[in-house]
């Protein structure tokens, strides 16, 4: 792959919630040079930057036609995407970016939906630091689903942190508010069961695509770059 500069639980206790008129939901409690020389100064150079990437494993789970691959791609970079790993039921891609002076490489791991595919989930989601669980804010299917999807990831790997995004934003948007109120309270049911930070998105607009990885960078390292919440229902919704 190239890189462009620019663990086990019992099923999870999901309560829907009931919805009322109004325009802002209210906030979920958490638990939560010349020469040889200068060649040779050169050589080391590159050695130590190679050195110095830190490596960052990134898992995506979910149903099949969610936006998984469109949302990687939307990240990566359109340029980068013939650039990739792809292998059957899987691909790969990289992206590499400097945070205060650090080098940072996510490599990103797209498991396709596929029930035939999921022998692939053990070794997408082993040693991964973040694993992103989508599902499709148009299709409550595949949120039921993500249950599934959570308590398989979790047979191998416990450590991770969990993001839960709603896909297709600018879909979403289209539906009728009593719907949107539905889903965006069932959402939030299923990320406070999974101890997760609920991010809605879509890759056509590039809306919370970039901002989901400063927030897993950030985790990461303790940084003090932090993100904002937003429960206004017909806006793309952040909760944590």
């Amino acid at each position: 792959m190239t890189t462009t500069t620019t663990t086990t639980t019992g099923a999870m206790d999901v309560t829907k919630a009931g919805v009322t008129a109004g325009a802002v939901l209210s906030p979920l409690p958490r638990d939560d040079a010349d020469g040889d020389g200068a060649a040779a100064a050169a050589a080391d150079r590159d050695a130590a930057d190679v050195e110095d990437v830190v490596s960052l494993k990134v898992s995506l789970l979910g149903d099949c036609q969610i936006g998984k691959t469109s949302f990687m791609v939307k990240y990566v970079g359109d340029d980068d995407e013939q650039n990739g790993l792809q292998m059957t039921g899987l691909n790969l891609m990289d992206k590499t970016l400097a945070v205060r002076g650090a080098r940072i490489a996510f490599s990103i791991w797209d498991v396709a939906g596929d029930s035939q595919f999921l022998d692939h989930v053990p070794i997408a989601c082993k040693d991964a630091v973040a694993i992103l669980y989508m599902f499709d804010l148009t299709s409550r299917c595949t949120l039921t689903n993500i249950i599934d999807w959570y308590e398989r990831a979790r047979k191998w790997n416990k450590t991770a942190i969990p993001i839960l995004i709603g896909t297709k934003f600018d879909d979403f948007a289209k539906l009728p508010l009593e719907m949107q109120w539905t889903i965006v309270n069932e959402a939030r049911a299923y990320a406070r069961a999974m101890k997760a930070t609920l991010f809605f998105s879509s890759s056509t607009h590039n809306i919370n695509v970039n901002k989901i990885f400063k927030f897993i960078t950030a985790k990461l390292f303790n940084l003090p770059w932090t993100v904002e919440r937003n429960l206004t229902v017909g806006e793309p919704i952040i909760d944590f």
